[in-house]
């Protein structure tokens, strides 16, 4: 049973024309880029309901340490 060495042959590696060998993958010059579906245009900024929301809890949780600490102070 022989087996095949799967390694290519070092000598036989490069070409002296800078191409690659026979049975070779040559390298992929624009195979970096990023985009990977359609191109869609970002939104800007955030949606008023969420917005509005984080505003109310704020408001909210500031009102309780306001009443807190009048509480505390009587």
């Amino acid at each position: 049973m022989s087996a095949r060495n799967p390694d290519p042959d070092p000598h036989n590696a490069s070409r002296p024309d800078g191409g690659a060998p026979p049975g070779e993958t040559p390298p992929g010059e624009s195979s970096t880029g990023s985009g990977a579906g359609p191109y869609r245009p970002l939104t800007r900024g955030w949606g008023k309901g969420p917005l509005v929301l984080i505003c109310v809890v704020a408001v909210a949780c500031a009102l309780f340490f306001l009443a807190y600490a009048i509480m505390l102070d009587m």
